[in-house]
């Protein structure tokens, strides 16, 4: 559960605020401190109220959920819409009616993979144009040409979205690539 909170908090007013002593430093010495010049009267005593603002409600926190993409395999969302953004979980290359794997040829995992991504994002009122931000992730980095290839024509307009990819151990149900995604709703 997300809790959202504002405060306001009380922070003393500083004596310390503008001109700089010198003073020799030592070893674990501040080698400049800070002090009030005698010309300011004392605020010390007084309290300044600093407040922080949440950036949204608690709420604003929308699960997406579609018969067109596979189920989580575990306790999360297959996407979340929070703040105009949509981020997609991981998406494997499994077929959503069966929840197995396509094949076991990283390409056709692969194409799976960016259709159920493209699933989600329509279900959360986006489309592979609104895309900001994947993660590939790559049972072995030798097969970063090919999935380029089919990447690119899920994502053949300028801006591109930023991209990271590497390779892991290993990934759910011994699949080649998990992919995911951060749009704009």
């Amino acid at each position: 559960m997300a809790y959202c909170t504002s405060h306001t908090f009380q922070i003393p007013a500083s004596n310390v605020i503008s001109r700089p002593r010198t003073v020799t430093p030592s070893v674990g010495a501040a080698v400049s401190l800070w002090r009030r010049p005698s010309s300011i009267p004392s605020i010390s005593n007084r309290n300044m109220s600093f407040k922080c603002h949440a950036i949204s409600k608690c709420n604003d926190i929308t699960p997406i959920i579609t018969e067109e993409a596979p189920e989580a395999l575990g306790p999360y969302s297959q996407g979340i819409i929070a703040n105009n953004f949509i981020f997609v979980s991981g998406s494997l290359g499994l077929i959503p009616e069966t929840g197995e794997l396509i094949s076991d040829h990283v390409g056709d995992q692969t194409v799976q993979a960016l259709k159920n991504i493209g699933a989600i994002l329509k279900a959360g009122g986006a489309d592979y144009n609104r895309v900001v931000k994947t993660t590939i992730m790559l049972a072995d980095v030798a097969d970063f040409a090919l999935v380029n290839e089919i990447y690119a024509r899920y994502f053949s307009e300028q801006p591109f979205p930023a991209r990271s990819t590497f390779q892991v151990g290993a990934l759910p149900k011994n699949a080649k690539i998990e992919i995911d995604a951060i749009a704009l709703v």
